[in-house]
């Protein structure tokens, strides 16, 4: 038999994973600092396009990298990194910092930029 304690354990564990699996829901924090509006112009400049595929961004259908259909409801970036908003923005600034050696190549994207075209990706759901 188990005590009441270690019931209330397993289930707060049970309901914590459940809804860390819950799908369509974005991960990250409400004060992540970044302007989505400016994302779509950002990715065209940095011609994020040429590699991916990404929705509601005209000319965006390349196939070197992963399209990012719904990358803001993905457990994982590069399947290795916890998504988040702010580790989306720290990966698109420098994704070799981040997971040295993985094909992402450095594109001199500044921080500021990175939070924006991470803001516009989460939005993609």
């Amino acid at each position: 038999m188990m005590c009441p304690t270690t019931r209330l354990l397993i289930a707060s564990l049970l309901a914590v994973t459940a809804g860390a699996c819950e799908p369509g829901k974005a991960a990250g924090p409400g004060n992540f600092i970044g302007d989505a509006r400016r994302g779509p112009d950002l990715i065209k400049q940095y011609q994020c396009g040429s590699c991916h595929e990404i929705p509601g961004i005209a000319g965006a259908d390349g196939n070197v990298g992963p399209p990012l259909h719904r990358i803001g409801t993905r457990t994982y970036i590069a399947g290795y990194i916890q998504n988040s908003p702010d580790n989306m923005a720290d990966w698109i600034e420098n994704p070799q910092r981040a997971l040295p050696g993985n094909a992402m190549p450095r594109m001199g994207i500044p921080q500021r930029d990175a939070r924006d075209i991470a803001a516009f990706l989460y939005t993609l759901k």
